[in-house]
């Protein structure tokens, strides 16, 4: 169960109008938090991040699902990724429904918690941030910082420009 500030944070997020990915972010970072503390562990830092935007579905955040690889499959596995993102498929309907036993729930728990901490170090999240930054393209990130820009606020630009001065003075 999220934490409270979490479901908080990731409303108020809604209320600004922020993309569904700023409002899933709340709950990621939730999840590097419990791993930091040593709540559970993780293999890596992309279980983590996944462990979060399960979170963040299941609390009602429109994250979409991971878009298919470039290479298709055969036609049915195609079609059936294609029913079960559109949320057709009857099976999609019952786990919705239908919770995991209650020993499968505490398996995994344990499961997690004798994996590693190392997941979350900052190192560990800073080298997955530049690998999937490196997937995008040049055009891709520039857009994506513009819009940061744009979005950000008079407020939001000021502070932003403060902290840049703050560590270029120390570099």
């Amino acid at each position: 169960m999220p934490e409270k500030k979490t479901r908080q944070a990731a409303a108020r997020d809604k209320r600004q109008g922020k993309s569904s990915s700023t409002q899933a972010g709340e709950y990621v970072h939730e999840e590097i938090e419990h791993v930091r503390k040593g709540k559970h562990g993780a293999r890596s830092p992309q279980q983590a991040i996944a462990i979060g935007l399960s979170k963040a579905r299941r609390a009602g955040v429109k994250v979409p699902r991971k878009k298919s690889s470039t290479k298709k499959a055969s036609s049915k596995k195609a079609s059936s990724r294609k029913r079960a993102s559109t949320g057709k498929s009857a099976s999609r309907k019952r786990a919705t429904t239908k919770r995991s036993s209650a020993k499968r729930a505490s398996a995994s728990s344990r499961a997690l918690r004798r994996e590693g901490r190392g997941a979350a170090s900052k190192r560990a999240l800073s080298k997955q941030g530049k690998r999937a930054a490196s997937k995008r393209s040049s055009a891709s990130r520039s857009a994506a910082a513009k819009k940061a820009a744009r979005t950000k606020g008079t407020r939001g630009r000021s502070a932003a420009a403060k902290k840049a001065a703050r560590t270029r003075k120390r570099a």
